[in-house]
């Protein structure tokens, strides 16, 4: 990665300072009260290291128009609660009071702004490129009454908007502690994986698994590739098998615009890297609402594909544990249904029994992580989803590239 300013470089005790972070985390859809406060503690270290400055915290939940879209007062309870330090929750973003208050904090003062896509400048309002978000009356205001610039913002950096990318000429932009684990332990599988290297794809969204999987084949690191989940079913297809048109169908209506940019870029994989794949030999489908197992000689099937079968895990066993590194991002399966949760926790399992270097590639996987509590039993576990796949397929990150070019302008004044 090009160079980037480092927190190491500077006096924080004393500095204002704007801390960009994502913690949208899910809510119970009844009463709207947090499920899962992981993210919030992700920062902990960053917050740790600006104890002794003024802290303005902007994040967001949701977006507007989704039932999870809320303020982020419950968000600033829990953060104050995990840090064990007093944090005033604001209930705006950057009106005369705002700034006022900013500009009377005192050393260790902690401010929650509210949720930043209230804003118009901050969810509604398109960008061209990144640069556009720098004249806007957030970043304006803002940044007249701040030092510095921290973001930890991972799971937001492929993403545009004022409080993500607009600060880069205004103030030192600096990656926080979460930012760099995430940036070095992801380049890691793109750059300089130890060998043999597996990566596991999965989930539903195809068209991402394969824009990644043909950067690792294109820069020549990758050993092998697992697809499993809803794109594993692609890929039997597109590997000549009759998958049944209820489960075409599916996938074709997840896939949605770019279906057959996804269709060629499979065929591209079978024919041309077949030797790389690995498949699925078998499969679970749902029959009355029960798991039954099913060869690919007895497709098509009318039943929903809901899983990898045995077979296929054993396959994928000695290849997981012979790896020196594992990418893993997406599930095997339907694994909200208890039924069907057999491959992917399978996988998982063989993943914290190896000794290679492991990186779950957020998502739906590092939830799962999480919640069974093996988070430390593996090297790196992203706070990212969707940005996760972007940097891993290799497509500009629009965050990361506003902090390499503020490193470019105040590298010289640390």
């Amino acid at each position: 990665m090009q160079s980037v300013l480092s927190l190491d470089a500077y006096d924080l005790e004393g500095q204002t300072i704007l801390y960009r972070v994502d913690v949208n985390s899910p809510l119970n859809p009844i009463d709207k009260t947090l499920l899962d406060d992981s993210r919030l503690r992700t920062i902990q270290p960053t917050l740790q290291l600006l104890s002794k400055s003024k802290v303005v915290i902007l994040a967001h939940q949701s977006r507007p128009g989704k039932d999870d879209f809320s303020d982020m007062s419950q968000h600033s309870a829990r953060l104050s609660q995990i840090i064990n330090r007093d944090i005033m929750f604001i209930p705006d973003i950057c009106n005369d009071s705002t700034i006022s208050k900013i500009r009377d904090m005192k050393n260790g003062d902690i401010l929650f702004l509210d949720n930043m896509r209230i804003h118009g400048e901050e969810y509604g309002k398109k960008y061209e490129n990144w640069q556009n978000t720098e004249e806007s009356e957030i970043v304006t205001k803002l940044s007249s009454v701040a030092d510095l610039y921290v973001t930890d913002a991972f799971a937001a950096a492929h993403r545009k908007s004022p409080t993500l990318t607009g600060f880069a000429t205004k103030l030192p932009c600096i990656p926080g502690n979460l930012m760099m684990s995430e940036i070095s332990n992801l380049k890691t599988a793109i750059d300089n994986p130890p060998r043999p290297y597996l990566a596991i794809l999965g989930g539903a969204k195809a068209d991402d698994s394969l824009r990644v999987a043909l950067n690792l084949i294109q820069k020549n690191i990758i050993d092998k590739i697992a697809f499993v989940g809803v794109v594993g079913n692609l890929m039997i297809w597109a590997n000549g098998y009759d998958i049944g048109n209820r489960n075409k169908d599916f996938i074709i209506n997840t896939i949605g615009d770019v279906f057959d940019e996804t269709w060629d870029m499979a065929q591209k994989l079978v024919n041309k890297h077949s030797d790389l794949l690995v498949l699925p030999t078998d499969i679970a489908v749902e029959i009355n609402e029960e798991r039954i197992p099913m060869q690919l000689d007895e497709l098509p099937t009318e039943y929903p594909i809901y899983d990898v079968g045995l077979q296929s895990l054993m396959n994928l066993r000695p290849i997981i544990l012979n790896s020196k590194c594992i990418l893993w991002n997406g599930p095997a399966s339907f694994f909200e249904k208890p039924g069907f949760a057999f491959g992917t926790i399978e996988i998982l399992n063989m993943c914290i029994e190896t000794e290679a270097l492991t990186i779950i590639g957020g998502g739906h996987t590092s939830a799962l992580v999480s919640s069974r509590g093996v988070a430390d039993k593996v090297t790196h576990n992203s706070t990212g989803g969707g940005s996760t796949m972007c940097l891993l397929s290799g497509e500009n990150m629009p965050v990361i590239e506003s902090l390499i070019k503020s490193a470019a302008i105040f590298s010289d004044n640390s």
